[in-house]
């Protein structure tokens, strides 16, 4: 199981590789909208926005979400870990329940080309 420390380290990975996109990939890290992921197994959740081609997390608080974000996420600690390292595919994850993903029409477009 992994920790808090392991799943905000993993999410400062994504948003480091998300701000060294180009293209079509990068106009959609470039979006502008609050994001919340709960960590399911940690019952923790880290809330802030994409902004800038990057997320910057602005807190972490037990629970689930306390406002709902435009975009948002929820999975285990470990299955974070593992998407953002490259040992988890996205859309199996997804496909199989192991990944929520909730968000608006336009932004779930934008999001595929992330994902």
């Amino acid at each position: 199981m992994t920790t808090i420390e392991e799943c905000r380290a993993a999410l400062d990975k994504l948003s480091d590789s998300m701000g060294g996109t180009e293209g079509d990939v990068r106009a959609a890290a470039s979006m502008e909208r609050s994001v919340s992921c709960h960590v399911t197994d940690l019952d923790v959740t880290f809330a802030g926005r994409l902004t800038g081609g990057r997320i910057e997390v602005r807190e972490t608080h037990p629970g689930p979400p306390r406002e709902k974000a435009q975009i948002r996420l929820a999975m285990t600690g470990d299955d974070l870990v593992a998407l953002v390292g490259g040992e988890l595919h996205f859309a199996r994850a997804w496909s199989s329940g192991r990944v929520r993903l909730e968000a608006g029409l336009r932004d779930l477009f934008q999001l595929r080309k992330l994902l």
